[in-house]
């Protein structure tokens, strides 16, 4: 199956370097170019690629705000945010947005590939332990939420929100197994079960809302 591939990026030399990378491989094709955010939704809706190439820092509409409609309008649609350091502001605004991960820009083209290769099977491109750091490096931009604690967690079972903890601490499926005497495989379907209860499309997602919750509080 061929992975569909929107580019957007305002500068030109960018979308023409990240196309000869990706029109290299016989399994990526890219389906459409954008310059600018709101390009970017509308050829999104049109063309529902598999996974869009997001630049963050755009004229008109930037990169998160394009990330956020594009989620809510493709589901099917991964969005993988480009950005110029792995500590960004931008990054962490991305995942928040729903993005399925980061890349820094002068990833080798080998990187850039698995990556997409990666988002497109449903997976996260960001480890959950930077995913993490990265948040409590961003702790201001955090919501500081008053009163009882998210409605949404009273959907999980007490094992499903100590597995949830546990990936929010930045953990590994085997780590958590270990910590929790389980079989691997165990965890992974309970981790399951909670991305579906709590409608989240990745562990990284996961990770991001147990911060936002207060789940887990930055270090």
């Amino acid at each position: 199956m061929t992975i569909g591939v929107l580019l957007v990026d305002d500068q030109p030399l960018m979308r023409v370097a990240f196309n000869l990378v990706l029109e290299s491989q016989s399994d990526l094709a890219v389906v459409g170019e954008a310059g600018d955010g709101a390009e970017a939704v509308r050829l999104a809706r049109q063309l529902q690629p598999d996974v869009v190439l997001m630049d963050v820092r755009m004229p008109g509409m930037d990169g998160i705000d394009a990330t956020e409609a594009i989620i809510a309008a493709c589901p099917d649609t991964r969005v993988l945010i480009l950005t110029t350091f792995d500590l960004d502001e931008y990054a962490f605004a991305g995942l928040r947005a729903g993005a399925s991960g980061f890349l820094i820009k002068n990833a080798l083209p080998e990187e850039l590939l698995s990556a997409i290769r990666t988002v497109a099977a449903g997976d996260a491109v960001v480890s959950p332990r930077v995913t993490r750091r990265l948040l409590e490096t961003c702790a201001h931009q955090l919501p500081t939420p008053d009163g009882p604690m998210d409605s949404r967690l009273d959907r999980l079972t007490a094992r499903e929100l100590e597995i949830l903890t546990e990936v929010a601490k930045g953990k590994s499926n085997a780590e958590i197994a270990a910590e929790l005497h389980l079989a691997e495989a165990t965890v992974k379907t309970h981790l399951s079960r909670v991305l579906v209860k709590l409608e989240l499309r990745d562990r990284v997602q996961a990770v991001v809302f147990a911060y936002e919750t207060r789940l887990i509080k930055p270090s």
